[in-house]
């Protein structure tokens, strides 16, 4: 009898370990793929805060005035995070100045979205500052690219939609010279449809494919791998840029996302700019392109180049978090975002 309860205990046991085990599986599926938050479109009248979370903003003064008429001119109103044009050493202040600017301006009710002034590097130092529990209530369009990827990386775990796009230091003094990136950051944050026709490669490698498109600038992607800040790429399409690094450095985050398991079960990869690459002494003796191609060899998913989008000053807007149908041609490759 004692044996018997004691074989019925064990089986109970492992009944119920085996139940939780599928509900974790299901919890972890359900999580990567549910659909995210879509932060409320603005509308003339609307206030954008703008905010520096990396580095210093040293005589960069008229872009951010700059971008306040352009601002004006779309109909919206803004205002300057107190510390912005702050210093120190690196940074835009310090980590927690500019920490608090950016909590501030997620948890301000009066403000529909936030504009990153620039990039360089410092957001990694205030992730683990940052509060999101009224964010996630209350969800506004966080906007910028290179280190903003960071923040990208953050607002996607909490389960919101962002905007990679240019920053006010983006802004040349002839705005006409970079048309094309004004307005599909106005379109996008009025709520217009965003959708891209790419010009062909014959590196591209066709397909198509449709999930949450993620990622930024490669570096930063790298940087998360390991923390709480890191995306899980499951059912989703990556987007990667890079500015001046050398090849052999691309290929070795590419191998450190590849052993993470970045990319066994992502949905495809569009590759944006990848500027003012450094040559070494050895040279790597391909093309970048060739590069990534190789580094994904191991993957079927289909590949897309010449999404013009990361540090050339044709950079698109790109909606983090929004699901794509991606369709990668020899000719040409399509983009649609969904409403």
């Amino acid at each position: 009898m004692q044996k018997n309860l004691l074989v019925l205990s064990l089986f109970c046991v492992a009944f119920f370990i085996g139940i939780k085990s599928i509900s974790a599986q299901n919890t972890t599926i359900n999580k990567s793929n549910k659909t995210l938050k879509k932060p409320p479109y603005l509308e003339a009248g609307d206030t954008v805060a703008i905010v520096a979370p990396s580095g210093i903003l040293k005589n960069r003064n008229d872009e951010v005035l700059q971008a306040q008429k352009l601002l004006k001119h779309w109909g919206l109103h803004s205002v300057i995070g107190k510390h912005v044009f702050s210093k120190s050493n690196h940074f835009a202040g310090t980590d927690d100045e500019r920490c608090e600017d950016f909590q501030n301006a997620l948890d301000d009710p009066k403000i529909s979205a936030i504009w990153c002034a620039r990039g360089g590097y410092g957001t990694v130092r205030i992730l683990d500052k940052l509060d999101y529990s009224k964010f996630k209530k209350y969800p506004k369009w966080v906007i910028g690219y290179s280190d903003i990827t960071a923040l990208h990386n953050q607002i996607h775990n909490a389960g919101v939609e962002s905007l990679h796009a240019i920053m006010c230091v983006s802004l040349p003094k002839d705005e006409s010279e970079i048309k094309a990136s004004i307005s599909t950051l106005k379109n996008t944050l009025f709520g217009k449809p965003l959708s891209y026709t790419l010009e062909g490669s014959t590196y591209n490698k066709t397909g198509t494919a449709s999930g949450q498109l993620v990622g930024g600038n490669l570096t930063m992607l790298h940087t998360m791998l390991g923390s709480k800040t890191s995306i899980d790429t499951s059912g989703k399409i990556l987007f990667i840029e890079e500015i001046g690094e050398y090849k052999y450095h691309i290929d070795r985050m590419l191998q450190s996302l590849k052993r993470a398991g970045y990319f066994d079960t992502c949905k495809g990869v569009i590759v944006g700019d990848m500027t003012k690459l450094r040559k070494n002494t050895t040279l790597w003796g391909t093309s970048v392109e060739q590069l990534i191609l190789d580094a994904l060899a191991d993957y079927d998913f289909p590949i897309a180049f010449n999404m013009p989008a990361g540090h050339e000053p044709d950079n698109r807007a790109l909606i983090l978090g929004r699901t794509i149908q991606l369709n990668v041609g020899n000719e040409q490759s399509t983009i649609t975002f969904n409403d």
